[in-house]
């Protein structure tokens, strides 16, 4: 028997609704949790020596109202979708927009910098990444300050070494590529080494050694998982291009699992019109 126009209309309203539940526009901003159980969304607020300073009405907060920041306790909410969206981009070349996308991100969330649970470190640390390859010394110094100054642990942050080794100039491919491979020791965070191993696989392409570089790529999910989901993606994508013409099914696979695990972003696009061409 064919439903009912009222069965159909009512599916209808509660598909709608299902998709309103998981709708990007009404995602929960990252929010600063007090103590107390209380919140508010860090883009509302500013970090002024031991304050926090609320920058604009919300959540029953009013603005110029200061919060003492050892009051707040977490971070909690959706990841901006620009933040994989900036990294993807990255990963695959273009720095330009990738800042466009990550700089916003950075600049609202970085009153939480020092709070358990922010999204500022990731988007920092990538962008700190696209200014070194985009040879930009003064602004990875800057940033690598602010990072060192925001984490937990004393001196200098991990994230500086990569940003240096990206920094080498291009004419020494040699020095660059053994100061990437130094940070792939596992002594490093997992982010770090990850990265350095995805733009040692991009050197070792360069010099066309492509079964060296198939192994830098593939250390990235297999020996740094932890250290991104997108760096994966990117990573799982360049390793299934070179193996593209040899391993056929192996290559589909990691296009496959580069296009689950990076939605929404240039990296998904790419695994997609790849798996297409190898039918």
């Amino acid at each position: 028997m064919a439903p009912s126009s009222y069965t159909l209309k009512t599916a209808a309203l509660a598909c709608v609704a299902a998709l309103a539940l998981i709708s990007p526009a009404l995602a929960d901003p990252p929010q600063v949790v007090f103590k107390n159980g209380a919140s508010i969304p860090v883009s509302a607020l500013s970090l002024q020596g031991t304050n926090l300073v609320v920058t604009g009405a919300a959540e029953g907060y009013t603005e110029g109202q200061t919060i003492p920041f050892q009051t707040a306790d977490h971070v909690y909410g959706d990841r901006p979708v620009e933040i994989n969206q900036g990294i993807a981009l990255l990963l695959m070349g273009n720095q330009k927009d990738a800042i466009k996308l990550l700089e916003p991100v950075a600049l609202a969330q970085k009153a939480s910098a020092k709070i358990p649970g922010n999204v500022w470190l990731e988007t920092a640390n990538a962008l700190l990444v696209a200014h070194a390859v985009n040879g930009n010394a003064p602004k990875v110094k800057e940033l690598g300050k602010e990072i060192s100054d925001s984490t937990p642990a004393q001196g200098i942050d991990p994230i500086v070494a990569l940003g240096d080794a990206l920094l080498i100039s291009s004419s020494d491919a040699k020095e660059r590529l053994n100061a990437l491979k130094d940070l792939t020791d596992g002594s490093q965070p997992a982010a770090v080494s990850a990265y350095a191993s995805f733009y040692a696989g991009n050197l070792l392409m360069e010099s066309k050694k492509p079964p060296e570089a198939l192994d830098a790529y593939l250390s990235v999910p297999c020996l740094f998982p932890s250290g991104g989901l997108i760096l994966n993606s990117a990573a799982e994508v360049k390793a299934a291009s070179i193996l593209a013409t040899t391993r056929r099914e192996e290559a589909i696979a990691l296009f496959k699992s580069a296009q689950i695990t990076s939605p929404g972003t240039v990296l998904a696009e790419e695994a997609k019109k790849s798996l297409e061409s190898l039918k």
